[in-house]
């Protein structure tokens, strides 16, 4: 019992860390993506206000190849990464894709004041946007598979983390365009808020090796360290009181210092003990996982295969009538991204209290299938311009019910996904299962890119 306090007593750190690393993993580049004025008016020679001029042709089809040249490094390196993690290791893929992300922002944003030609402008900046999100893959895919390996609440909190860096973003847009800030000062903002974002995501996962709680799961696991110290695991859980210990105040103990135990703290003794139970056991290969994870393997991609189709790509068009009338400037990063992505937060953070359908239900794949009815819902919103499709739902309130719904859904069923994923395994094979949905999740994203383009032209 003497573990039991000091691993409990960092727990909530463990927990704020692993939000902000979620924060971290998406953070970078949805500042790079918040800055695309700056980069479609620079490479057609105009110096445009940020939200308030936009130009007229892109000669370099900026928008239409950065999404393609962001998609591929992100869908294969999420794929390599599911089969060669385990060759390499866990801080070289994480430490190391921070280091070069850091390095690729501050190159970026040192270009703003480089004059050079618009060729080798483009080209730079399609090569930063490569390796951005190719590291980025390498390392949401590894972060997935690290936080598998503690109990789901963890995986609900990282998922949380990265809605909040789309609020973040959503937020520096929105006041660019009140303050109608010049293109250039804004894209040094968008540029040098991520290096400071991942510096201090670098920190803190250096610190959690440092931490007990983190330590039990992350390293060897508790079971070998029971063992290790000559502390047999029970059948009853009575030595796993350090492991996964819940509090009335959220420190891990009762005022008599006691352990608690959930439902939850249950099933994670009794993987512990099934753990045990086979301690030489390898590891399952890739295709024995997927086996077991194929359903919400295949749910993640339809999630956000849904909601890439439509946002930002088509949302993004929609012009406001009724309470933002007049209001472009405000509207689009208020009620598309800021709305986005802070119900998409509350969505993520339910599943710490409410996992509903069960993992095992035929209630669960239907209900995200069900998602693809606001494609058309947000279609039929105020998009412009339109050629095909007549408008039914012109009022800003309309629009905003349907986003509202759209995100949180996005957002409940896609974390819920990932943490049942880790569930369906036993604990050795939860990093090869996080890898796989980061990669199914990432699949899910570029199929979502490539219907926007078929969608576009169906509005």
């Amino acid at each position: 019992m003497r573990h039991c306090k000091g691993a409990s007593t960092n727990s909530g750190l463990v927990a704020a860390i692993f939000f902000l690393l979620g924060m971290g993993t998406l953070l970078p580049w949805n500042f790079f993506i918040t800055a695309m004025n700056y980069f479609t008016g620079r490479l057609n020679g105009t110096s445009c206000t940020n939200g308030t001029e936009q130009a007229d042709s892109d000669p370099y089809m900026f928008n239409n190849l950065s999404v393609l040249i962001a998609q591929l490094p992100l869908l294969l390196f999420t794929f390599l990464n599911s089969f060669l993690y385990q060759h390499i290791a866990e801080k070289v893929r994480i430490a190391g894709s921070m280091v070069f992300i850091l390095l690729l922002f501050i190159l970026t944003a040192s270009l703003v004041k480089v004059e050079m030609t618009l060729d080798h402008f483009f080209s730079i900046t399609m090569a930063t946007i490569w390796f951005i999100n190719m590291f980025g893959a390498v390392l949401q895919g590894s972060l997935f598979g690290l936080v598998s390996k503690l109990p789901p609440r963890y995986n609900s909190l990282f998922m949380s983390g990265q809605a909040v860096a789309g609020i973040f973003s959503g937020i520096a847009m929105l006041l660019s365009n009140i303050l109608e800030t010049d293109s250039e000062s804004s894209a040094l903002g968008y540029f040098i808020t991520p290096c400071v974002a991942t510096l201090i995501t670098l920190c803190c996962y250096l610190i959690l090796p440092h931490l007990s709680f983190a330590r039990l799961y992350l390293e060897s696991g508790p079971t070998d360290k029971a063992e290790t110290r000559k502390e047999p695991l029970t059948n009853n859980c009575e030595s796993v009181t350090l492991v996964n210990v819940k509090l009335n105040d959220e420190s891990g103990l009762e005022a008599n210092g006691k352990a608690v135990f959930t439902e939850s703290d249950s099933e994670s003794c009794n993987k512990l003990d099934e753990h045990k139970q086979e301690p030489t056991e390898e590891k399952s290969t890739v295709p024995q996982v997927f086996e077991k994870i194929w359903v919400m393997a295949s749910c993640v991609t339809c999630v956000f295969a849904v909601t890439l189709s439509v946002f930002p790509a088509i949302t993004v068009n929609t012009k406001p009538k009724g309470f933002f009338e007049g209001k472009d400037k405000i509207f689009v990063p208020l009620c598309s991204f800021i709305v986005f992505n802070v119900m998409d937060w509350i969505g993520r953070s339910l599943t710490s209290r409410i996992q509903w359908p069960s993992k095992q239900s035929w209630l669960f794949p239907l209900f995200v299938l069900l998602r693809v009815v606001f494609i058309p819902a947000l279609m039929l919103c105020n998009v412009q311009p339109r050629i095909y499709l007549p408008v039914l739902f012109d009022h800003d309130m309309a629009y905003l019910v349907f986003m509202s719904l759209f995100a949180m859904t996005s957002g409940y069923f896609a974390c819920l996904s990932m943490s049942y994923a880790s569930q369906l395994v036993k604990p050795k094979d939860a990093e090869t299962a996080g890898a796989l949905m980061t990669f199914f999740l990432a699949l899910g994203l570029s199929l979502g890119a490539a219907f926007s383009f078929v969608l576009k032209k169906m509005v």
